[in-house]
């Protein structure tokens, strides 16, 4: 089978081509990261560490108080990862067309790229990160189950949701400057209404059904199962699946009616 670089221009198909923009876009920014840090990769997990330890020590040592389940160290990373490919891509994609306005107006590949790179790397993060969750699962005393099979369908499903939201947010800063900040807002607030530091079965009943309505409740759901089969909820899971289709194709439509306007705008 033919590399790419051995097909001729002409031969590519806009999907093989719009592919390895994409790969060689992604590759820039994860060298342009770590290229100058002494630690690298280490970054990366160091945040999720930190933010886990401390929520660790809050609830089990300080307060005493039973939230989620036991290893709570595990329980809290299993959502904690995730959540820092969320946030970090959706805080970078209020920058995407900002930081790199004159690249962006200069080069004909779809714009969509541009927030789906982002997506990607935050996303290749994440996954780098998963052989330190399951070092704590061992050390800890976890078990890994067979609903660990859903783990990549939960990768699927948030980087549907996480590049619809993207590709809302990437156009509509360009107009409304404040919505960069306002989004670190809703990031902050959406941190506590999801089920990171607690689980879905610790609220209220009254709020489980509208729990549901949160896509990251399902998606750490699919992830905490790995190691915590009580928590696959797969009502919980659909709702959130049909809600990250639906931003995906929101974002699309809101890229699509957006984008000329946002070349003009940068």
């Amino acid at each position: 089978m033919s590399s790419y670089a051995q097909v001729r221009p002409e031969q590519r198909t806009p999907f093989a081509r719009y592919r390895h923009s994409l790969w060689l876009l992604t590759q820039r920014d994860l060298r342009v990261r770590y290229s100058t840090s002494v630690l690298g990769y280490f970054w990366s997990i160091l945040d999720p560490l930190v933010m886990a330890g401390i929520y660790w020590f809050v609830f089990t040592v300080v307060f005493k108080r039973s939230v989620g389940e036991d290893p709570y160290i595990v329980f809290l990373l299993a959502a904690l990862l995730p959540w820092m490919w969320f946030n970090g891509a959706i805080s970078d994609c209020t920058r995407a067309f900002l930081r790199e306005s004159k690249l962006i107006r200069s080069t004909r590949i779809p714009r969509t790229i541009w927030v789906n790179r982002l997506v990607l790397s935050k996303g290749i993060e994440f996954i780098a990160a998963i052989p330190v969750l399951i070092l704590f699962a061992v050390f800890s005393g976890a078990t890994i189950n067979p609903d660990a099979v859903f783990f990549p369908l939960a990768i699927l499903i948030q980087a549907v949701l996480t590049a619809g939201v993207g590709l809302i947010v990437a156009p509509l800063v360009v107009f409304f400057r404040d919505l960069e900040r306002a989004v670190k807002l809703i990031l902050r607030f959406l941190f506590y209404a999801s089920p990171i530091i607690y689980a879905t079965s610790d609220l209220p009943k009254e709020l489980h059904f509208w729990a549901a309505f949160n896509p990251l409740s399902g998606i750490f759901s699919l992830y905490r199962a790995a190691f915590f089969p009580g928590e696959l909820d797969w009502f919980i899971v659909a709702v959130g699946a049909a809600m990250s289709v639906a931003f995906l194709g929101i974002g699309l439509l809101v890229f699509s009616r957006t984008e000329r306007a946002v070349l003009k705008e940068i």
